[in-house]
């Protein structure tokens, strides 16, 4: 652990398209119970509250949500310094593309395993 900075931060990058909420939680859990085990941080990347909902995003001229959301994830990446990857983030665009941000600016990938 870096004293300097405090502990090690991590996000998740977890495909959602077709997954019921309970699923998604599910899955979240299981990743979140994993990375504090391995000492870090989580920072959310589910975004939730009503500044994030369609129409708030609607009213406040979003055209592309998608985009928006992996725009706030990319974001939070920035405040990481590991990313962890649930299955099937190789299926998922947002996922692909948070993981070629993550080894272009070197933050550490981890899989689900």
């Amino acid at each position: 652990m870096c004293k300097e900075i405090g502990k090690r931060k991590a996000m998740l990058s977890q495909p959602m398209a077709g997954q019921t909420d309970e699923e998604i939680i599910a899955t979240r859990e299981k990743a979140v119970k994993a990375l504090e085990e391995m000492g870090f941080e989580v920072v959310n990347t589910l975004f939730t509250d009503e500044w994030y909902d369609k129409e708030n995003m609607e009213k406040r001229g979003v055209v592309q949500i998608p985009l928006c959301f992996l725009a706030k994830s990319l974001e939070n990446m920035s405040l990481c310094h590991a990313a962890y990857f649930c299955k099937g983030w190789d299926t998922a665009r947002g996922c692909r593309l948070e993981h070629e941000a993550a080894k272009a600016y070197g933050v550490q990938i981890i899989y689900e395993t």
